[in-house]
């Protein structure tokens, strides 16, 4: 895909919300794209019959027709419907996120809005619109050719019916003149041969082009699955790592609520049996405090709390029931094994991030050095080998950025903040990726858990301790490979990713050289 489709795509922002209307169109402009703004639906649909957009970035919450009724106008129109929606809302409700899908939204970017994700989706979704006009041109391409070729093929049935034609000509002269007998079945004769060849020939060209055809057809239908495979992958990938980060860190809050809600209700039952002997002993309290009774509705609250508590408890074990089902859902990932292109996969990854590794008013930027080798194609899921290169690529530049901030303005100008990425073929038969950095390196005990589940180093909300467990299983369990970190304090760190070229299926039991080799992996 031309990265030049995609900076210049038009995308249309609806939210009448000016602020974030406001900041929205800057960043977008500032990224690289045509911009048009909108703030109610009847607007938008009138600008998008107007001027239909590549994108749109639709509110769900407006006043008139709300997102979802203009998002369904717009699905309506032949001429709109082709056009992928993308909601924005601070809805939280699975059932509001389905609505929305079923209506023919692509995606969805819950608010406040984070610059880097929606970033990442508008690219995304405007590479997918733009591979759909691709195949819709080929599609087009492809009936004008088969409507070419029947047109040659009609005329080679004519030419058959006018060869038929004049054979019965001839064939009446040679009854009306025995003289001439000899010549004219001679030259009839000769007719009869070129018949034959010409029909051998349109029979041979007709069955060339039907298969032709049919490769085309055939071709046409796997570039629509691939596309749909394309949307499915990053729809699951994007809402799977969303899904098990909010389940993680929901977990604990949660828990503790209810197990603390088992001990409010036994204090509150006593307090209140308290109060029924209180009462029961005390028939005439003194008039302030039969006042205030009346004035708290004694009676109401004392009927009322337990019911109040059991209400807390039944929506706690609701929350449970919910995290545990995002939890459940976060794990799915279907996927197959083919041949790829490794530097396709680590450029592909190193674009989400780039804005990362620019300059900004807060950091001086992060330093990107390549030095690929020569890689044949390898056989792997393609789709998770890249989840392990954006985790461990992000967690250099957290690393770096960290780092940054205790270094002088001096120290950072004369020893840049760098990240180093290799590659390189060993032994024939596997292939080595190395991704370094030039932080402030790792401890060995920090070392020696980081492939832990849940064990994390950074500050509380900006991880959840499960981006190197899942690497490491990807690279280890799903391609029989190996996974280690080199590092020390002060000397920076080095990941270093060995796979197999040719897929050896570990989950089936292969045993893989390279685990023969090294045992047990870290």
């Amino acid at each position: 895909m031309n990265p030049s489709n995609i900076e210049n795509g038009v995308i249309l922002i609806v939210d009448d919300n000016p602020t974030n209307l406001g900041v929205l169109f800057d960043f977008l402009v500032n990224s690289g794209f045509q911009v048009l703004v909108a703030q109610d639906g009847e607007d938008a649909i009138a600008q998008v019959d107007y001027s239909p957009p590549d994108l749109i970035l639709l509110d769900v919450l407006m006043p008139g027709i709300d997102g979802f009724e203009t998002c369904q106008q717009l699905k309506a129109k032949e001429s709109t419907k082709d056009i992928p929606v993308i909601f924005m809302t601070a809805l939280s409700e699975t059932v509001d996120k389905i609505r929305g899908l079923n209506l023919g939204a692509v995606d969805y970017i819950t608010k406040p809005l984070q610059h880097e994700e929606v970033l990442s989706r508008v690219k995304i979704h405007l590479s997918l619109r733009n591979l759909t006009k691709r195949l819709q041109k080929q599609n087009v391409h492809l009936e004008q050719e088969i409507e070419e070729r029947t047109k040659a093929e009609k005329a080679l049935l004519k030419l058959t019916s006018e060869l038929e034609g004049r054979v019965k000509e001839r064939t009446a002269e040679l009854f009306l003149s025995n003289q001439l007998l000899t010549q004219s079945n001679q030259h009839l004769q000769q007719e009869i041969q070129e018949r034959i060849s010409t029909e051998a020939a349109l029979q041979e060209s007709e069955a060339r082009y039907r298969e032709q055809a049919h490769q085309l057809k055939l071709s046409f239908r796997q570039l629509q699955e691939t596309q749909s495979q394309l949307v499915h992958s990053e729809k699951m990938s994007s809402l799977g790592q969303l899904v098990a980060g909010v389940a993680h860190e929901i977990n604990n809050p949660v828990n503790f609520i209810y197990g603390n809600l088992t001990h409010a209700h036994h204090y509150s039952q006593d307090l209140l049996d308290l109060l029924s002997l209180y009462m029961k002993y005390t028939p005439a309290p003194p008039p302030e405090i039969k006042e205030h009774a009346e004035a708290i509705d004694l009676e109401f609250l004392i009927e009322d709390l337990p019911k109040l508590l059991s209400s807390m408890k039944i929506g706690s074990d609701r929350i449970r029931e919910i995290i545990l089902s995002l939890r459940i859902f976060s794990r799915m990932d279907e996927t197959q094994m083919k041949p790829v292109d490794i530097h396709a996969g680590l450029d592909s990854t190193l674009l989400i991030l780039h804005s990362r590794f620019k300059d900004s008013a807060n950091h001086p930027g992060i330093q990107l050095v390549k030095e690929y080798g020569n890689l044949p194609l390898v056989e792997c899921y393609a789709g998770q080998l890249n989840q392990v290169f954006m985790n461990l690529l992000a967690n250099a530049i957290d690393a770096l950025e960290e780092y940054d901030k205790k270094r002088s303005p001096e120290e950072i100008f004369f020893c840049r903040s760098t990240i180093r990425i290799r590659t390189e073929v060993t032994d024939n038969e596997f292939v080595t990726i190395w991704i370094g950095d030039t932080g402030p390196g790792i401890a060995e005990e920090v070392r020696d858990r980081l492939f832990d589940p849940f064990f994390t180093t950074k500050a509380e909300g900006r991880g959840t301790g499960l981006g190197l467990s899942i690497s490491y299983q990807i690279v280890v369990n799903k391609h029989g490979g190996q996974m280690t970190c080199i590092s020390a304090p002060g000397q920076g760190a080095e990941f270093m990713i060995k796979i197999p070229v040719r897929s050896c299926h570990p989950e089936l039991g292969c045993q893989c050289a390279i685990l023969e080799e090294s045992g047990n992996s870290v």
